[in-house]
């Protein structure tokens, strides 16, 4: 969700400044500095960028320079004089030695003070400023989106190998399990005080318990229709749930497989899927 785009124009005598900068959020944070001549934009400005950006840390400035590049604003006097007053007050009450204050109240609300008033054509013209530099965010962020996809897939198609290398291992897993139980069967069946019925009981509740082909299942599905959403808009918060799926399957496996082959191999597709986390973070 990376974004950046500037749009400079001219008019009427102005030379005007729109620049938004955008970084990943999961939340829409939309820090907006406009100059007073055009305030009344504010609540159109704030419904457009969050309805076209969606997502994002997004910082957007206008800037207004006269003729000569200087801007055309006018320093409240009065305003400056009361923020210096209250700050002096305040740094005495403390105990705090005396300090350099202008810099600061500069950056206060209020200080500069504009005379000038924009008409509908002028506001009609920011406005398209503003439009065309959030279409230049969002074509950095398109582009910034095919590279993420890229690398998402890379590290799905090898949670997919990994799945399918846990299939073969499975095969010799289980041989080594019956390998077990034909032992112990063995062992019991020496000993006459054997409940038959509770015996074939727990002998299927325990297989049962290592069989790991349902979870295998449940897992290419959710592979298979994590790529299908990828395809989508606006798919980042989807994915995002998908990929919570696909590390509950991972996790049974691991657990339920009680070998220590499976469970490298399970700990290498953690590894890929929590690098595509990561990446999920950056998407829509």
């Amino acid at each position: 969700m990376t974004g950046f785009g500037k749009i400079s124009a001219r008019i009427n005598g102005k030379r005007v400044d729109v620049e938004i900068r955008s970084l990943n959020s999961k939340q829409l944070d939309l820090n907006l500095r406009l100059p007073q001549v055009y305030r009344e934009l504010e609540p159109e400005i704030r419904a457009y960028v969050g309805n076209e950006l969606d997502r994002g840390k997004v910082d957007f400035f206008i800037n207004v320079a006269g003729e000569e590049g200087k801007a055309k604003n006018s320093i409240n006097k009065d305003i400056v004089k009361g923020y210096y007053k209250e700050l002096k007050e305040m740094s005495k009450s403390i105990g705090e030695k005396q300090a350099h204050y202008l810099p600061l109240i500069l950056r206060l609300p209020d200080v500069f003070k504009t005379e000038e008033v924009a008409d509908k054509k002028e506001l009609k013209e920011v406005f398209g400023m503003v439009q065309k530099a959030v279409q230049l965010v969002t074509k950095f962020r398109e582009q910034e989106g095919k590279a993420l996809k890229k690398d998402i897939e890379s590290h799905l198609a090898l949670v997919e190998k990994k799945e399918h290398e846990v299939g073969n291992l499975d095969a010799k897993r289980m041989e080594k399990v019956r390998e077990r139980l034909t032992i112990k069967i063995n062992e019991i069946a020496e000993t006459k005080s054997v409940d038959n019925n509770r015996f074939e009981q727990e002998l299927i509740y325990y297989i049962e318990k290592l069989d790991i082909n349902e979870e295998r299942t449940r897992l290419k599905n959710h592979c298979s229709y994590f790529r299908q959403v990828m395809n989508e808009d606006k798919a980042g918060r989807k994915l995002g749930f998908i990929s919570q799926e696909i590390g509950r399957e991972i996790n049974t496996i691991g657990s339920k497989a009680n070998d220590s082959d499976v469970q490298r191999v399970v700990v290498e597709m953690k590894d890929e899927l929590e690098k595509m986390k990561e990446q999920l973070l950056n998407i829509l």
